[in-house]
């Protein structure tokens, strides 16, 4: 099973795809919270939320697609790390996804040993959202559609809040480009990205990123990123990082 991930990690990096769409600038200093993980079904883009634990999407670590992470070394040459636990939240439901519809769309995965020596903590519970807030999305994949060779680095965007942002769901968009043509934005491989926003003089995660769309709800990416916000599921982000022996980033 390691092996055909493997070998699905060489195809999908030298083929062609799309995520962080937009000319999103390359931040190695991201590197030692965002994390990126493959499985059966492709990739996705997570968040250590602890030494030893990350923060993703629930769609990215469904049952039976084993899931791993995927680690580089100097020369940029990747491997695979074991997940020892997966937990995703009991409400999740993987329909509502597929349809861009509100969700429950978290999971925490713990490892066996360090996944970073510097995670992120979480944003505020009481965060209010508005149109034209902004916040930044990292994620790993391929930044130029097309161009295979673009993967493997974490990318930003800032974006910001339109429609009616809440606590079920954050829409985001470039606002340079304001979902009319395409922009920045995430796509495949930044599934379960963190979203952060700025407190207490530094970053917070307070969503992960669930779906994205072309300009004007069109099929493919850079119009909107769906968000799935983390402050009604922070009580269950918590409790889970307890039971699992996590020391959350304070």
């Amino acid at each position: 099973m390691a092996r055909a991930i493997a070998t699905l990690i060489v195809m999908s990096l030298s083929a062609p795809a799309a995520a962080m769409v937009g000319g999103a600038p390359a931040a190695p200093n991201f590197a030692h919270a965002v994390v990126m993980l493959a499985s059966q079904r492709g990739f996705c883009s997570g968040a250590a939320m602890a030494r030893d634990l990350v923060l993703t999407a629930a769609h990215c670590v469904l049952t039976g697609t084993d899931p791993k992470l995927v680690v580089f070394d100097a020369s940029g040459k990747p491997s695979l790390k074991p997940i020892a636990t997966i937990v995703r939240h009991p409400q999740f439901d993987a329909e509502a996804v597929r349809r861009h519809r509100t969700t429950a769309d978290v999971a925490l995965l713990k490892f066996g040993d360090i996944v970073s020596s510097a995670p992120v903590p979480l944003g505020p519970i009481s965060l209010k959202v508005a149109p034209g807030d902004p916040f930044l999305v990292a994620g790993y994949g391929l930044a130029t559609p097309g161009d295979g060779r673009s993967g493997g680095t974490v990318r930003t965007a800032t974006l910001v809040a339109t429609g009616r942002p809440g606590t079920l769901q954050i829409r985001l968009m470039d606002p340079a480009t304001k979902n009319e043509r395409a922009g920045l934005g995430a796509c495949v491989g930044d599934s379960g990205a963190p979203v952060f926003t700025n407190f207490n003089g530094g970053l917070a995660v307070v969503g992960v990123v669930s779906w994205s769309t072309g300009p004007k709800s069109s099929g493919g990416c850079g119009g909107l990123t769906g968000v799935t916000p983390l402050m009604r599921y922070q009580a269950w982000i918590v409790e889970q990082a307890k039971r699992m022996g996590s020391a959350l980033a304070p």
